[in-house]
């Protein structure tokens, strides 16, 4: 669940996708095109948040450490965080309607290497290349609709759109997490299959080709590359040292390829024809404010969001449907107050919801330390699901609006598309660095134990052996029952020290965004203060 539905600014990603004269789509086959779009964006937003529930058994399945587990979330989102702009605008400059359906194709072929994987590594393989196939299909789907549609029915198709991203991102846990429990893990990657064939008979059929002005500018492929190795360099760093150790060759070169290669990317950005990042855009007060924020907030919803259904099903006991479910409110109270967050800027203007939003999911993040092993969903987890998407549902729409408002109409294509990079970067990098925080809390918390319940060195070097596992560690074989449930009740309660640690974080991260916004985020009211056609507001 390390992306819970939308990215932030997938709407204005479609609604400045394409020139106006763009939209020449024959009027039969838009309706097909929307179809196909919605259809593809949802494998997308399925798989984004049913692999999580079903990590307790794949973990269990492919005796997989939690930190191998961590790779399958992150192989997939890794790849896609960093090829998302270039995917893009590969489907500029080739055809947009061919490259979405290539995406389609690599995700369904990478989809059944999920499923047929045998070994957790070749299950990270596979979720690298569909990481590669989300990549091509995400940012495909979204231009689809930008083409087909002029602007004047743009509005239309994009509600239609986000309506059933939003069922989507409602039902695809509950689903995934109800085949994992009555089938196996297998099927949460298979339900990709027919989606897929759907796609691309329509693809085939109905959907017409188009290309973008931006076909003219270039490709930024040392900017994909680089981007890549940056991002790529440090997860890897941050997930393997726990077991490998920080003083490890193998950490330490990730490292340097990690630094090495985010400076790289701001040197290449500088270079390029047409970059994927503009740095003259964070030159604009706004739009670098907007962004901080997305990077701190969508970090901790990433990171911290990552663990909780393997809270809910590895220490709580709860089946992956109900695990799948536990977030339901959250989505639901996102799709509730958008249209009502939608207004704040125009009434308040950008500073005061991007200050009060993070601040109450904050408190929704420190109500998530509260619980402990044994926990009522209802009365111990429910209300940080509540007050966080209470204050994400305050967050979002008003982020989008002051990245848009930030820019001129010409540049609020890549002005959105850099902020739904950055928001999955964010959950990319968290991930890697909550489980290096969790692996330290977790081994800490479980020494602790094992010396207050007098272990046995036996005991003891068993468990130094599971610790990887974090929350799925098996206790020794041969001991008798009353010392197996007090060491099951150590494990448990060394993931929820860890888990508490991890939820303190995203609080302070979401804290930190909120002070981010009050610093840099400038603006008035609308009615107040009228602003210049696609500039700021001034204080």
């Amino acid at each position: 669940m390390a992306q819970i539905g939308k990215a932030p600014c997938d709407d204005t990603l479609i609604l400045h996708g394409a020139r106006p004269e763009e939209g020449i789509c024959p009027e039969a086959s838009k309706p097909w095109v929307l179809a196909a779009a919605i259809v593809g964006s949802s494998m997308a937003f399925i798989d984004g948040t049913v692999v999580n529930v079903a990590l307790p058994a794949i973990q269990a399945d492919l005796k997989a450490t939690a930190f191998q587990a961590q790779w399958v979330v992150e192989s997939y989102a890794l790849l896609l965080a960093a090829l998302l702009l270039v995917g893009g605008a590969l489907g500029d400059h080739f055809g947009r309607r061919r490259i979405f359906a290539i995406g389609v194709g690599v995700f369904a072929l990478s989809s059944v290497g999920c499923a047929l994987a045998g070994t957790v590594h070749q299950l990270i393989a596979a979720r690298a290349v569909q990481g590669v196939g989300g990549a091509l299909l995400v940012p495909g789907s979204l231009a689809l609709i930008s083409a087909s549609f002029p602007e004047k029915e743009r509005g239309k198709a994009i509600g239609t759109w986000s309506g059933f991203s939003g069922i989507t991102a409602a039902v695809g846990p509950v689903l995934g997490g109800f085949l994992v429990d009555h089938f196996s893990w297998t099927w949460a990657f298979l339900i990709n299959i027919p989606m897929a064939l759907l796609v691309l008979w329509i693809v085939w059929r109905h959907v017409p080709e188009s290309r973008g002005a931006s076909a003219r500018g270039g490709l930024d492929l040392w900017g994909a590359l680089l981007a890549t190795a940056g991002l790529g360099g440090i997860v890897y760093a941050f997930i393997e040292a726990p077991t490998q150790g920080w003083a490890s060759p193998a950490v330490i070169v990730a490292l340097v390829i990690g630094v090495a290669g985010s400076l790289g990317f701001v040197a290449a950005e500088r270079r390029v024809r047409a970059p994927m990042l503009p740095l003259a855009l964070l030159r604009i007060g706004n739009f670098s404010g907007a962004n901080l924020l997305t990077l701190l907030l969508y970090a901790a919803l990433g990171g911290g969001l990552y663990f909780f259904p393997l809270n809910l099903i590895q220490v709580q006991g709860y089946s992956a449907t109900v695990a799948g479910a536990a977030l339901l409110p959250f989505v639901l109270i996102l799709f509730a107050l958008s249209r009502w967050a939608g207004q704040l800027v125009d009434r308040f203007g950008p500073r005061l919801p991007l200050v009060v939003g993070p601040s109450i999911a904050a408190a929704g993040f420190a109500l998530f330390a509260v619980p402990g092993v044994g926990a009522s969903y209802w009365s111990g987890f429910l209300p940080a699901v509540v007050v966080l998407g209470l204050g994400m549902a305050v967050t979002i729409a008003p982020l989008t609006t002051t990245v848009m408002n930030a820019v001129g109409p010409e540049q609020a294509g890549v002005a959105s598309g850099v902020n739904n990079a950055v928001s999955r970067a964010a959950a990319v990098l968290a991930i890697a660095v909550f489980g290096a925080i969790m692996a330290w809390a977790f081994d800490t918390a479980l020494a602790e134990h094992l010396r207050g319940m007098g272990a046995s060195a036996q005991v003891t070097a068993f468990l130094e052996g599971e610790r990887s596992k974090l929350a799925g560690a098996a206790v020794p074989p041969g001991v008798d029952a009353a010392t197996a449930t007090a060491l099951k009740r150590a494990v448990a309660e060394s993931f929820v020290a860890g888990f508490r640690w991890v939820m303190l974080l995203g609080a302070a991260l979401a804290a930190l965004s909120a002070a981010s916004a009050w610093w840099m985020i400038r603006g008035a009211p609308a009615a107040r203060e009228p602003t210049k056609a696609g500039g700021p507001g001034k204080t």
